[in-house]
């Protein structure tokens, strides 16, 4: 089996010993993203809708570097720090995934890095090149 590191510039870069993403048997599993602009490496402001924008973002880039889309999602897992935040959270999930319909887990969880609202990772089958 072969594993291969993926970073993109359009991503934060890993602030610990961990990849973006790594490449192994067609299959492409990210890092979780949490609402780091990629350029500042500052948590974006706002509520849980404006930090899942960023994730979403951060995620995309990660994806497009590997030359796949949302549409080869095939799992993500989504931490929310408040289920209180879910409704936000998914009207901007369902929007930037428009018909890509991975399977997904949410969970609460007690906290984030950097106290942020929101963390997303995913699994995606890389297209054939």
């Amino acid at each position: 089996m072969s594993i291969e590191t993926l970073h993109t510039d359009n991503a934060p870069k890993a602030i610990g010993p961990y990849a973006q993403a790594v490449k192994a048997n067609g299959f492409l599993f990210t890092a979780g993203q949490i609402p780091l602009h990629p350029v500042s490496m500052e948590i974006v402001e706002g509520d849980v809708a404006a930090q899942t924008e960023q994730v979403l973002a951060n995620l995309s880039a990660v994806l497009a570097e590997a030359g796949a889309t949302w549409n080869d999602v095939v799992k993500t897992t989504c931490f929310l720090r408040s289920m209180d935040d879910f409704a936000s959270f998914n009207g901007v999930y369902a929007r930037v995934l428009g018909e890509a319909r991975p399977a997904r887990s949410t969970v609460a969880v007690a906290g984030l890095p950097r106290n942020v609202s929101v963390e997303v990772e995913l699994v995606a089958a890389l297209p054939p090149r």
